[in-house]
């Protein structure tokens, strides 16, 4: 299934938020106009076509507009449908104290099953606005509140469900493993709604909660629901930010960039890395370091920044070659040369360097967890065609879809595979390109 048959139209999302049916708003629609002075013949059948494309007529998304108490601005700005107030929820205007963490973690887990759309929902100023929040929230813990104690024995058990699903996630892709994220996150969320604890554990609460609110987040981007997993990475850098843990609030900030650049902000993304970067506390290791780094290299290419790209991808190999494997936090201990070695792959075929990509995406996929392996076989695919090199292209992506017929679920890895076919273009006559067709259109739908 494609991902963005898995989304919510926007407007679906807010027709569903106020409990208006089409009928209903479609009156509703008319009303207002006539209010306004501008007659409309809105209708059912309309209003099902703006839900699956069709963009509103001017004077519609005028009302329309005015009737959410919308500046006109906002039309004129954004284009349809990224100007409706999908995103006026707690991720964005909640407080950045403990209760307001809370109450975000609360919505997450009430509202965390639909995919508000299918393209990015937080960019621009309110991005900007989450970064400025993490970096000048006060940290502090919730008093006790009434329930059952949270001991340290519990906490030690969440702890190790978290570091079991981060493992299955690497071997079997986040679509699969989607739904038990999220119970993680109920029941995290549940001890520190209701429970007492002790400060200590209320810290390790709070930290859990950032934990697995991103593996959800992650998983969700995976299985190919952005919106979804913007959400939920919202939910996790404020719960960093309550457990004190602005070093996992850095590495939080650079995974969300990855979304702004693949949803066609790479400016905003380099600006979301740099926050990161001159915001990470003192205690930051070099492996994390390493990592901001890398990140900066990826988004600093993706912006068009070759050069600058160059020279902060050589910092992260430093800083990994030297001191990387010290100290390294769970929730990265998957970070290393292979990771490395993927990243320098993109970077340097997307600079034209078309044998050192191939090289470089190469190795990373020897050393990576299957999930990844699928993940990064359609790219290797695509350098190995830049270079004329047919059956080696061909060779790394059945190589990935022999993953995706066995354990591996990623919507991610289908997509890139899907990519790679459209390059195949001028070699469909050859009979190995229209086998490796006939298996990717034999591919499982996906669903999360």
């Amino acid at each position: 299934m494609r991902s963005d048959l898995l989304a919510i139209h926007p407007l679906t999302y807010l027709l569903q938020r106020h409990g208006w049916g089409k009928n209903k708003f479609a009156g509703l629609m008319q009303d207002h106009g006539k209010r306004m002075g501008i007659p409309l013949a809105t209708n059912r059948t309309l209003v099902w076509k703006w839900e699956r494309g069709q963009e509103p007529e001017p004077d519609a998304q005028l009302v329309l507009a005015d009737m959410l108490g919308v500046e006109p601005r906002s039309i004129r700005e954004s284009p349809w449908p990224r100007w409706l107030p999908v995103w006026e929820v707690t991720g964005i205007t909640a407080p950045w104290t403990p209760t307001g963490t809370v109450d975000v973690l609360v919505d997450l887990v009430g509202s965390g099953r639909m995919d508000r759309r299918g393209f990015l929902t937080i960019t621009g100023a309110a991005m900007a606005t989450v970064a400025a929040s993490w970096v000048a929230a006060p940290t502090a813990f919730a008093e006790a509140l009434g329930g059952d104690q949270v001991t340290d024995q519990m906490a030690d058990t969440l702890e190790a469900r978290v570091a079991t699903l981060r493992t299955l996630d690497d071997q079997m892709g986040g679509a699969r493993l989607l739904e038990q994220a999220r119970a993680d996150l109920s029941l995290v969320t549940g001890l520190l709604q209701h429970g007492r604890y002790t400060d200590t554990v209320a810290a390790r609460l709070y930290n859990l909660a950032a934990e697995v609110s991103y593996l959800t987040g992650w998983m969700a981007y995976d299985a190919g629901l952005r919106s979804a997993g913007q959400q939920h990475y919202v939910g996790a850098l404020r719960a960093a930010q309550t457990a004190g843990n602005g070093v996992l609030g850095a590495f939080l900030l650079a995974e969300m960039g990855v979304h702004l650049s693949e949803g066609g902000k790479p400016t905003e993304r380099v600006g979301l890395i740099e926050t990161a970067l001159d915001n990470a506390p003192g205690n930051t290791s070099p492996g994390v370091h390493s990592y901001l780094e890398l990140h900066h290299a990826e988004s600093l290419s993706r912006n068009g920044q070759h050069g600058q790209a160059s020279t902060a991808l050589n910092r992260a190999f430093d800083l990994w070659e030297r001191h990387g494997k010290d100290e390294m936090p769970t929730w990265l201990a998957w970070y290393g040369y292979a990771q490395l070695r993927s990243t320098e792959g993109k970077i340097m075929l997307r600079s034209g360097q078309v044998d050192r990509a191939t090289d470089a995406l190469a190795t990373s996929i020897d050393q990576a967890v299957p999930r990844d392996q699928a993940v990064r076989s359609g790219r290797l695919a695509t350098a190995r065609l830049a270079g004329r090199d047919l059956d080696g292209a061909l060779d790394a992506a059945n190589h990935g879809l022999t993953l995706l017929e066995g354990s591996v679920q990623s919507v991610r890895a289908v997509d890139r595979l899907k990519k790679f076919e459209g390059y195949l273009k001028p070699h469909y006559s050859e009979p190995a390109v229209d086998e490796f067709r006939d298996r990717l259109k034999s591919l499982p739908a996906m669903a999360a």
